[in-house]
């Protein structure tokens, strides 16, 4: 008989991979590695408090994601945000306060999440925020950031703070990446790595897959050049289509397939950076992790969502704990009902899957 998949189990040896290889990519910075030592045992901890969490049928999911703005001064080729309208120029109104978004932080802290990704728009427009996850020591926080920015007091917060991990967005060499982000941001993205590896500081780089780049940004050349600048962590995000005119962009099965493969094998022959894909493999984790299965999201006004690319909340922060936020009743029957284990063409399940998601959202809420 087959064993049952245990999405735990799954989730927390993750957690322990990806922190035995950053140890491993920092071992040449005494600071860095001795802070990701003792990131390593805070992790332990907090693995076993989702595992006494389970005993007792309660899952915790070691991940969450934190769009702690809806600002952006970009308007980068096929932004999935901008296409939901989650990412806009103007100010954003009833957004999470600074306070808001450090009572989360602490009370993830409590429940033993160990890594909240800080994501946008730009976050890196919400420093209050970003200043209030550098306290909780316990946690590491990728700061996925397009880079624009970086200045000497966010250099400051990234030494005092090393629980903060600048993630900067690029799309291979200048010429991909300026084309989907803007002239000049790629020269912008090289000036910060070298400023960050000159103070000795830790940072990664986010790349956008598609069927474009998916050759460049897997290259030897590229990865050896990031590496060479001081880039510690290569985290590999699938291109998700939100509308039909960009689909062809996204990776098929060949191109996943392909991409995984390379992982493997930079994981075996470059262990200098640590390199992850999202969303990866689904086979291998019983299928999509988001909706509290590995990890959910938070938009900037509060709303608990299963995944950034599934913009779909009933339930808001403001109004209820981080743990009871868990068992929306959205999250319930999308985990229950078997649809992250579904099928699809590639990129986001949920996605694909929209319009049945909206008609549980109806039927939940109704």
């Amino acid at each position: 008989m087959e064993k049952e998949f245990d999405i735990q189990e799954y989730m927390t040896k993750g957690v322990e991979r990806v922190v035995a290889d950053a140890i491993k990519a920092t071992l040449r910075d005494p600071k860095e590695s001795a802070f990701m030592l003792g990131f390593a045992a805070a992790s332990k901890k907090a693995s076993q408090k989702r595992k006494k969490a389970k005993e007792n049928g309660e899952h915790i999911p070691p991940f969450l994601i934190a769009s702690i703005t809806s600002k952006c001064n970009l308007h980068c080729a096929g932004c999935y945000s901008r296409c939901n309208h989650a990412t806009v120029d103007a100010e954003p109104v009833s957004q999470l306060t600074d306070e808001e978004w450090a009572r989360i932080f602490q009370e993830a802290d409590d429940l033993g999440i160990s890594f909240i990704l800080l994501a946008g728009g730009e976050p890196m427009l919400r420093r209050g925020v970003i200043e209030a996850a550098g306290k909780q020591k316990n946690i590491l926080f990728p700061v996925f950031t397009n880079g624009t920015f970086m200045d000497e007091r966010y250099f400051d917060l990234f030494d005092a703070s090393r629980n903060l991990i600048p993630i900067m967005s690029i799309e291979g060499q200048k010429e991909l990446t300026d084309t989907r982000r803007g002239e000049g941001v790629y020269d912008k993205l090289i000036q910060n790595m070298d400023e960050l590896h000159s103070r000795g500081l830790i940072f990664g780089a986010s790349v956008t897959v598609t069927k474009e780049n998916i050759r460049e940004v897997t290259s030897d050349d590229f990865l050896r050049e990031l590496s060479d600048r001081g880039c510690k962590a290569v985290i590999f995000v699938e291109f998700v289509p939100v509308t039909e005119e960009s689909s062809e962009l996204a990776p098929g099965e060949g191109e996943r397939a392909y991409l995984k493969a390379e992982i493997d094998r930079l994981r075996r022959e470059a262990e200098q950076m640590v390199y992850i894909s999202f969303p990866g493999d689904e086979k291998s984790s019983g299928g999509c992790v988001a909706a509290g299965r590995g990890f959910f999201h938070i938009n900037s006004h509060g709303g608990a969502e299963p995944c950034p690319f599934s913009p779909y909340s009933d339930v808001n922060i403001k109004n209820t704990s981080l743990q009871e936020a868990m068992h929306s009743p959205l999250f319930m029957a999308l985990r229950d009902g078997g649809v992250l284990m579904d099928d699809h063409e590639g990129g986001c399940v949920l996605y694909e899957k929209r319009e049945l998601v909206e008609q549980i959202l109806k039927t939940r809420t109704a």
